[in-house]
Order: structure tokens, then C-alpha cells, then sequence
């Protein structure tokens, strides 16, 4: 009897050709930012071009329904954060994608703090000045968000400190930060990569972080804690591929992604766009994604923030 000749159609190993990876936000974004620099690292890695795809809109919605349904093989990567998979659950009555079923965690790569910041004409110098400005200027003041960290973030500022504020909700974070610039919408509690440059060139003065701690990423700023207790929102940033991915290719991801986020040159890449390198792999990721989807729901009820 012939032997068995081996298959013709077994794949060549993984990857043998470019990857996209996918950004549910706007190019200047913080994620953005985030997925070129470990596009650049991981196609060194991997021997592949790694090609970042924005695909703003809707919370990351688009973007999230986009990866669900790519075919499962490695070579599509989502570099989201918790407004896809932690807070769109629980903003939204229904999602055109299930944030736990259709996705495989890989690896988380870091937290980011967010910052308050307003229009240089308000005349306050502080979280505390602000409040009590807005609280004698009840239902004057708007603010901007683009993102579920950025309206979680000032809501519940507008709840706890019993602000009045209106929000006006933007696709994109960049655009939303050119209307605090001009005045239009004077405040927002933006991510580092989107309002330090503004900060910096003093188009924006900055007042607080988001985060428990002060941040060694914004030096000197206070946390909004220190005026409103227990005042915590912190965003992650980490990447996923669609449910199914066979697992030597989710490890091999997540091999490379700790890899490249133990570089010391990669690490302070990152932390001069905001983010604070936190590195998990898959199973300590998904642990974590459990406790965060509790994390931000609580979040937001206790924001008073209603489903859509």
C-alpha cells in the first residue's frame, strides 16, 4: 500500500504575510499612538508588516463588530481599551458584538490616566476653583468627550461634586480637544496623548488626573481625588483577537507583545504619550477583564449614566 502523501493544504507557519491591526479610534488618539509604536515592534518581531486600520465610531463599536467577525487566524489584532469591552456593556442596552464571547484576550499593555482640562478663559487654577465655578455658573458650562473613560470620567465628576455640567459627545477625540482650544466646549477630561501637547503649548490649562495616585506621567497635577474623595476612573489599553484564533497563535502574540513591552526604549516611548506600561498576559488579562467589566459598571450607575 502507497504511504499517504502529506497534505498539500497544511498553512505555512504563522504569520507568513501582513497583519492588520485594528484601532477603534481616530489617528492622534491616544490608542492610536498606542498601536504604531507596537506596529513598528511587533512586525520586527513577527517578520511581517503590521499595518494599523482606525475605524472610529460609535464607542468603538464599528471597529469591535469589525474584528468579531474577521476570520479567526492571527492576522487580525484589536488594539482597544475599556470602552469596548469594560463600559460599552453597560452604556448601551444591546452591542452589535459580545465583548467576551467573540474575542480572545492576548495581552494587556498598559493604564492610562486621564486629565481634566479647561479653556485658558475660565478663571480657575485648580479641580477645587473649577468646582466651585461651575457650581455658581449651574448649567453654563459644556463639556467634551469621545471616549467611555472621557464621559465616565467627567459624569462622574458631574454627579459627585454636583456640577450641572452638559456634555457633547464627539467621534473623535482630537476634534473634541480643537473645540476646548477655541473655547466652544471649555472642558474635558481628555488622555494624555490627545491634550499634553495643548497643555504644554498652554492652549489648555490642566487641573487634576483621573487616577487614585498622582501620575509620574504628569508631574505636579494633583488626582481630582484630593478634592473629590474617592475619586477614581483609570483606563487599559490592551489586545485582543476574534474568538477562535487557535491558541499556539494567541501565545506567540502575547509572547512577542511582553517582549516587546519589556524594552526599556519602548517604555519610555509610551510614557511619552500617556500611557503607563502594565504588562499581562492571557490569563491574567482575562481575569482582569472580569473584574474591570464589575469596575466600570459600577462606574457607571453610580455616574447616573442611563443605557442607550
Amino acid at each position: 500500500m502507497l504511504a499517504a502523501a502529506p497534505s498539500l493544504a497544511a498553512d505555512p507557519p504563522y504569520p507568513n504575510r501582513p497583519i492588520r491591526m485594528v484601532v477603534p479610534f481616530a489617528a492622534g488618539s491616544a490608542t492610536d499612538s498606542m498601536a504604531r509604536v507596537l506596529a513598528q515592534e511587533l512586525g520586527q518581531r513577527l517578520g511581517q508588516n503590521v499595518v494599523v486600520d482606525d475605524r472610529p465610531g460609535a464607542f468603538g463599536q464599528i471597529a469591535a463588530v469589525f474584528v468579531a467577525k474577521s476570520k479567526p487566524d492571527g492576522y487580525t489584532i484589536f488594539v482597544t481599551t475599556n470602552t469596548t469591552h469594560s463600559a460599552n456593556p453597560h452604556l448601551y442596552k444591546s452591542l452589535p458584538y459580545d465583548p467576551v464571547k467573540e474575542f480572545e484576550p492576548v495581552a494587556r499593555t498598559a493604564t492610562l490616566p486621564f486629565m481634566l482640562v479647561v479653556n485658558p478663559s475660565l478663571p480657575v487654577r485648580s479641580t477645587a476653583e473649577f468646582i466651585a465655578h461651575a457650581r455658581s455658573h449651574r448649567g453654563a458650562l459644556t463639556y467634551a468627550s469621545a471616549s467611555s473613560t472621557s464621559l465616565v470620567a467627567a459624569e462622574s465628576l458631574n454627579t459627585q461634586a454636583g456640577l450641572g455640567l452638559t456634555g457633547v459627545l464627539y467621534k473623535a477625540s482630537p476634534q473634541a480637544m480643537l473645540d476646548v482650544v477655541s473655547g466652544e466646549v471649555p472642558v474635558m477630561v481628555a488622555d494624555f496623548a490627545t491634550a499634553m501637547p495643548h497643555v504644554t503649548a498652554g492652549r489648555v490649562k490642566v487641573l487634576g488626573v483621573t487616577t487614585a495616585r498622582r501620575s509620574a506621567l504628569v508631574a505636579g497635577v494633583p488626582p481630582i481625588a484630593e478634592t473629590v474623595k474617592g475619586f477614581d476612573v483609570t483606563s487599559w489599553n490592551g489586545l485582543f483577537v476574534p474568538a477562535g484564533t487557535p491558541r499556539p497563535v494567541v501565545d506567540r502574540l502575547a509572547k512577542e507583545t511582553l517582549a516587546v513591552l519589556s524594552s526599556s526604549e519602548v517604555v519610555d516611548k509610551l510614557a511619552l504619550i500617556g500611557f503607563e506600561v502594565d504588562p499581562l498576559g492571557p490569563e491574567e488579562f482575562t481575569r482582569y477583564l472580569r473584574a474591570q467589566f464589575d469596575y466600570w459598571g459600577k462606574l457607571i450607575r453610580d455616574a447616573g449614566i442611563k443605557p442607550e
